[in-house]
């Protein structure tokens, strides 16, 4: 009987013991929560375990346009496509340290995109600035504005272009700076080079302030034919291209807040790129040097305008005429266009528009050529 009591008695004991245990307050893990950074403006939050900001954003972008629906267009070739179809997805990815120097930021966007079931992945941007220093692959600080309609379904003809590059900018305070830079000069040849030997160097000096901005503008180019080219011209010497620019932008408050003008031109000697020309503009050869050796000039004259019409409602139009002059033995030509758009932002971050735009090339040698465009768009910014 003892015994059996013994034996009851400890059980009991053992029961009230394990549950004393279970009862214990247990430490948690630790969890790093993702907080909110406030440092660089809304939307940022630190990486967990570091004192990096990062921004995450995305954009969806579905359009159809009509292509050059006159005679000598697409609509007049069977081969053609009388229509492109675009679907496209952007992540755009943005990092910032403070540091002593100043501020450390990454940036980089990309997008992937279908159109007319071709499919392709291009890297938008990707730069690092640090203080006054930027290095990588962002828009050309030669260009000063590059139009504001919501498509621009027809290319209007003004520096735009995106390319490596190492640049310093100094702020000088009340809105002034500074900038020098080494870019590369593979996107700024127009005709057929050589290999790469020299950048481009390109310098601008800037104002922003609350009535608007200007910028000045000059790029020194590298023109270095081919070596067919120079095998022709019994080894002709290369020479120096170069480009000016210089743009205004007006805000216009008194209309509505957001809306603003803008005018802005740009004259090139062996640099047709500074102006907006391609190697091939309305069907017609262009390039940076002729078949002499001497260089293509060249200047072009752009203006725009966009309305805040409403709280949802925008309205755009751009405008352009380029004149180049070739050496003897090659076309010259001049080119305008304009185009025009409207857009609506029914909720933030989501625009719906429609666009149009003409262009006429009149080349001096050939009969003048003429296009018309139509395109709408739908576009999620998140």
């Amino acid at each position: 009987m003892k015994l059996k009591s013994l034996m009851l008695g400890a059980a009991a004991a053992a029961a009230a013991t394990t549950a004393q245990a279970a009862d214990l307050p247990v430490a948690p893990e630790p969890v790093d929560y993702v907080r909110v950074c406030d440092a660089y403006g809304a939307r940022f939050y630190y990486i967990p375990g570091t004192e990096t900001c990062l921004r995450v954003g995305g954009r969806v972008r579905t359009q159809v346009i009509v292509n050059n629906t006159l005679d000598n267009g697409a609509w007049g070739n069977r081969d053609s496509d009388g229509y492109s179809w675009l679907s496209r997805g952007y992540l755009y990815l943005d990092a910032r340290t403070a540091t002593e120097f100043g501020t450390l930021r990454a940036y980089v966007s990309m997008y992937s995109t279908v159109t007319n079931g071709v499919g392709s992945s291009t890297l938008d941007n990707a730069y690092i600035q640090w203080g006054g220093l930027t290095a990588g692959y962002l828009s050309s600080n030669f260009d000063i504005f590059t139009g504001q309609t919501f498509m621009g379904v027809v290319d209007r003809n003004w520096s735009d272009q995106t390319t490596n590059q190492i640049a310093y900018t100094a702020a000088f305070g009340n809105g002034f700076s500074a900038t020098i830079a080494l870019e590369d000069r593979s996107n700024r040849e127009v005709g057929t080079y050589g290999g790469t030997r020299a950048p481009d160097l390109v310098a601008a000096l800037g104002v922003s302030q609350g009535w608007g901005s200007a910028q000045l503008s000059g790029a020194l180019h590298q023109v270095y034919p081919d070596a067919a080219f120079n095998r022709t011209n019994n080894g002709g010497e290369d020479s120096l291209g170069w480009a000016v620019g210089g743009g205004v932008v007006f805000n216009l408050p008194m209309a509505s807040p957001g809306s603003n003008i803008y005018f802005q031109g740009f004259y090139a000697d062996g640099a047709l790129s500074y102006i907006g020309a391609n190697s091939t503009v309305g069907g017609v050869a262009v390039s940076d040097y002729g078949p002499t050796g001497s260089t293509s000039t060249g200047y072009s004259l752009s203006a725009g305008a966009y309305i805040q019409a409403t709280s949802t409602i925008g309205l755009a139009l751009d405008g352009s005429y380029m004149d180049i002059d070739q050496p003897t033995g090659a076309t010259d030509l001049t080119r305008w266009a304009i185009d025009g758009s409207v857009q609506w932002e029914p909720v933030s971050g989501f625009v719906m528009g429609a666009d149009v735009g003409y262009a006429n090339t009149d080349p001096s040698s050939a009969s003048d050529v003429d296009e018309l465009l139509f395109g709408v768009r739908m576009q999620r910014t998140f």
